[in-house]
């Protein structure tokens, strides 16, 4: 493969001409591993913390379920303490994850973890984000090879390569991405946020706790199986799923796939698959008929598209003549309809819900223009 220039060609791939690549002993004050010779003889109910594995993560250390030792002990086993700047990573289970040690957590100790202490031509913050990219971990596992119990040694730490940019430009790096992972994490917490809230406003609107302005009356009891009829989809094998160009819906994408309305396809079957499957038609209710468990059986989505499209074995599906799909599909998922549902399921290592337990479902109706006034809002939540 040509290399365009400016570029060079390494064993960690291709990278800028003024950056070097080193074993990570070579640009290290030390790397050792903390405590490993029974580290529990050391424990004492307060004291000095003391890392392992599962307080190590990717976006730094984790306070919680931590381990102390004594201070004498710490004083004693002065070669594993953390100081500003090491990197810490972890041996067994996840091996590679590392992070950073910040200021408050210097002076701790550690078990079972490799400690590395980079010199002035490494930044700390580069090297963890270097281990825990794709070109790190690939060196991390590329010696392990079917073993059931990973590992990482003091040996593979100090033989890794290590890319090197010059250091200021290893600190802006780090900083960039530092930047993109909060601004991720605050978009993570703000979508968390946002479900929340889609979550209570359901909560509220589906069972006419809160009514949007312009609507009043009773909600009308009625039967699932009044408002319309069942069939069953057929003729979809897993094999099939991208045999051509018609869209298809298969039972396990509405667990894995759909959120209370099919909004884009993941199957698309041939034309010899779709004549013997079951048409979908725009306004129709499906439902997966298995499941793992009595909680998620029967989850529903609404097919709302006017695209010719087909469902897959295990749906049930339902054709309403009068209701609003769409707020179908939202109100089906409902707590107080779940409970209905997973009060019908049937098994226990596979869960069944047949069209006639559906067909029982007792549900409070408001007007068919309340109906779409709710699906409305919950969509444009959902957009949002």
């Amino acid at each position: 493969m040509k290399v365009k220039p400016g570029y060079k060609q390494t064993e960690v791939g291709v990278i800028p001409e003024e950056w070097e690549t080193k074993q990570c002993s070579e640009v290290s004050e030390r790397i050792m591993v903390g405590i490993v010779i029974r580290p529990t003889q050391y424990y004492v109910r307060h004291g000095v913390p003391a890392f392992r594995s599962a307080n190590i993560r990717e976006d730094g250390i984790n306070d919680l379920d931590l381990v102390f030792i004594s201070e004498a002990s710490n004083a004693v086993l002065e070669k594993s303490q953390t100081r500003t700047g090491d990197v810490l990573t972890v041996r067994t289970g996840y091996p590679g994850t590392s992070a950073v040690v910040q200021n408050k957590h210097a002076g701790c100790n550690c078990i079972d973890i490799l400690i590395t202490r980079p010199s002035k031509k490494l930044d700390s913050e580069w090297l963890a984000i270097w281990i825990n990219s794709p070109f790190g971990k690939e060196q991390v596992l590329r010696n392990q090879g079917g073993l059931a119990q990973k590992h990482f040694n003091v040996g593979d730490m100090r033989n890794l390569i290590v890319a090197l940019p010059p250091v200021p430009e290893q600190r802006a790096i780090a900083e960039a991405l530092s930047d993109v992972d909060g601004l991720l994490g605050g978009l993570d917490r703000l979508i968390a946020k946002k479900r929340d809230l889609k979550q209570a406003a359901m909560q509220q609107l589906l069972t006419g706790q809160t009514r949007l302005p312009g609507f009043h009356g009773e909600w009308a009891v009625k039967r699932l199986g009044s408002l319309g009829a069942f069939l069953k989809g057929s003729g979809v094998k897993k094999d099939d799923a991208m045999s051509g160009d018609l869209p298809c819906v298969r039972y396990g994408e509405i667990y894995t796939h759909h959120q209370d309305v099919v909004r884009e396809f993941n199957s698309f079957i041939s034309a010899s698959v779709a004549a013997t499957a079951t048409p979908l038609r725009k306004g129709d209710v499906l439902f997966a008929g298995s499941g793992e468990t009595k909680e998620e059986i029967g989850k529903a989505v609404a097919f709302v598209h006017n695209c010719e499209a087909y469902a897959g074995g295990d749906i049930v599906m339902f054709r309403p003549e009068e209701g609003d799909a769409m707020f179908l599909g939202y109100y089906l998922n409902s707590r107080p309809i779940q409970r209905q549902k997973a009060s019908r399921g049937q098994g226990d290592a596979v869960v069944h819900i047949s069209a006639a337990s559906l067909a029982a479902i007792e549900l409070a109706m408001p007007s068919l223009p309340e109906q779409t006034a709710i699906a409305e809002v919950l969509t444009e939540m959902d957009a949002e």
